[in-house]
């Protein structure tokens, strides 16, 4: 018989719990025999204690294998995905998938939703009018057999351990534990059977985790666990303490990431879409260089194959593909209004966290599971940090339909400083 108290004494005192009282406790969660009371305490001792590597591995092995796990024997290529712990502007995923198949691996890629600050890719993707990211285990795997991608979210049958401590993370305020959250992002990451994974860890006030050593150390945390797993993995820090792009928002993000697709858009966009890419290439072992598979996917976005890829991938998944030609598809706001500065001076982003609120108000963003997104609002920045400005010039232009606006507004007038001089910090911190 489990006996749970046992177990929750080992970590309460600071222990190692062995591999099999992991595998007992997880297992008798999944199953419904180990009440919500008991997973708590010892989510609680963890938060507090941390883990072991060896006891991490272990947790994060038994998660993984709470549910099925995706084998693709058939499929003829290496598979490679991307985890980015998320911010503001952040649509990497999106022309990044598409660039990596044209150039010869498969990106089974499941994503989230947004909730909070920060945006999700999924939510993102229904901004394609018909894009369907719920898929059968079926439609996910020969999307990924025609295309080279599947864009697709968490089923319950995936890595279920993860889907019921997450949710019960989030209600006992014990999200921002490394261990916890290295688990979760890789037992997700390693049910799609990958060979090998990029992982984006940000950092500053947009990112998900703000202080640069935690976030290192949760890169270096992912990155441990993916090679004890046999997938080759690298991790990059990047920048969270400016918007990414030039937009945040739903329906302005893909219009960004089409442009992207076509060669054009943000520097910064393309910067990263190339760097993560010729990193997977590398490790798929398509590349022999970062330099190589950096080129490579420079050419798939300039000569149009990403382009073409992501063209079938929406048709696969049931969207509306006229849309990569015919922007007017897409949801548009009604009303737009320009946040202009008040002083001259050199444009220092301040508190990122802000401007992704501002989104919520606006009816972007999800206060909690559940509530309903308007995918057409967002925000548009014509200026990029470090950019001297004028008064009255504009430093965010707002995508809205009516609601939340002095909310926003208020929100965004916090979120940046005009000041004597800014240098801006590199896009890529570290690499690991």
């Amino acid at each position: 018989m489990l006996d749970i108290r046992s177990i929750l004494a080992v970590k309460r005192d600071g222990g190692r719990l062995s591999d099999a009282q992991i595998r007992e406790f997880l297992a008798g969660y999944v199953a419904g025999d180990v009440p919500d009371y008991f997973a708590s305490a010892l989510l609680m001792a963890i938060f507090v204690h941390g883990m072991a590597e060896d006891e991490l591995v272990t947790w994060t092995q038994t998660m993984l294998n709470s549910g099925r796990v995706m084998r693709f024997p058939s499929l003829g290529r290496r598979t490679v995905d991307k985890h980015s712990t998320g911010g503001i502007g952040d649509k990497v995923s999106i022309p990044l998938a598409p660039a990596v198949a044209a150039c010869g691996l498969a990106v089974p890629m499941i994503s989230g939703r947004g909730l909070g600050h920060t945006g999700g890719t999924l939510d993102k993707l229904e901004a394609i009018p018909g894009f369907r990211t719920q898929l059968s285990a079926e439609e996910f795997e020969r999307c990924l057999e025609r295309t080279g991608v599947a864009l697709g979210g968490q089923t319950p049958d995936l890595v279920p351990a993860d889907r019921k401590l997450y949710a019960l993370r989030d209600v006992t305020g014990l999200i921002e534990s490394i261990p916890l959250i290295a688990s979760s992002i890789m037992s997700k990451k390693l049910a799609e059977g990958l060979d090998a994974l990029v992982l984006d860890v940000k950092f500053g006030s947009g990112a998900f985790m703000v202080a640069e050593e935690r976030g290192a150390t949760l890169a270096r945390t992912m990155l441990k666990l993916a090679h004890s797993m046999g997938v080759k993995a690298t991790a990059f820090h990047t920048n969270m303490e400016r918007p990414l792009g030039r937009t945040a928002g739903h329906t302005l993000e893909i219009e960004e990431s089409f442009d992207c697709l076509e060669g054009r858009g943000p520097a910064d966009l393309r910067e990263l879409v190339c760097l993560q890419g010729g990193e997977m290439l590398r490790l798929g072992g398509v590349a022999a260089t970062l330099d190589e598979g950096r080129a490579r996917i420079a050419r798939a976005l300039d000569n149009g194959s990403a382009r073409e890829v992501f063209w079938n991938v929406i048709v696969e998944q049931g969207g509306d593909p006229s849309c990569l030609d015919e922007r007017g598809r897409l949801a548009k706001a009604t009303q737009r209004t320009e946040l202009r500065a008040e002083r001259g001076g050199v444009l220092a982003w301040r508190d990122l966290r802000a401007v992704g609120h501002a989104i919520c108000a606006l009816g972007g963003g999800r206060v909690k599971l559940g509530d309903q997104l308007d995918l057409a609002v967002g925000l548009v920045f014509p200026r990029s940090e470090g950019d001297h400005l004028a008064a009255g010039d504009v430093v965010v232009e707002l995508r809205h339909n009516g609601r939340g606006l002095d909310e926003a507004l208020k929100l965004l007038r916090r979120s940046f400083e005009l000041v004597d001089a800014h240098t801006p910090r590199p896009l890529v911190l570290a690499t690991y």
